[in-house]
């Protein structure tokens, strides 16, 4: 890379660390492209982006922004997985490092918060914004919906007992 390749690249990689929340990072070593290709793709499927970078050009991006902690990280042959939802990136890595134990969690931030890998499988653990968002609306519908079933249930058992004596009339 040219000079001013880095200084557009490390401009680029700045601007992805402001504007996403999460970034987690992550070994990679002994990985194959098979593997890559499936991780990115569970990545994509889960609106997270998975990136290698040369970490000493991430080192400079990482200047000036929250996720600053995570420079001391940055040895060896690292992936950055980032997402503007936090727990989706801490999700991705930490599934895909169950299964595949040559990717190894280092740490990462949410925010300006720095977390270790202990702190990233906890923050793997709760549930995304996507699903905490449908709980929320479950629960602002919830009492809507008992409202309309109890205005509905007394009319619903009056015409129920109607047709009760009507089928006990046709019986007689």
């Amino acid at each position: 890379m040219e000079r001013a390749q880095k200084q557009e690249f490390v401009t680029a990689l700045r601007s992805t660390f402001q504007a996403n929340v999460g970034v987690i990072v992550a070994h990679y070593a002994g990985l194959t492209v098979a593997d890559m290709q499936k991780l990115r793709k569970q990545a994509s499927l889960a609106g997270v982006s998975v990136k290698v970078t040369k970490n000493r050009l991430a080192r400079f991006a990482l200047d000036g922004t929250d996720a600053v902690s995570i420079a001391p990280l940055l040895k060896g042959p690292t992936i950055l997985a980032y997402s503007q939802d936090p727990v989706a990136a801490a999700k991705v890595t930490t599934d895909y490092a169950r299964t595949n134990e040559k990717l190894v969690v280092l740490g990462g931030a949410m925010g300006k918060t720095a977390l270790d890998p202990s702190g990233v499988r906890t923050l793997a653990s709760l549930p995304s914004l996507d699903q905490l968002r449908a709980t929320l609306v479950g629960l602002i519908q919830a009492p809507g919906t008992k409202l309309a079933q109890l205005a509905n249930a007394p009319a619903a058992k009056l015409a129920r007992v109607f047709a009760a004596y009507g089928d006990k009339d046709k019986a007689a």
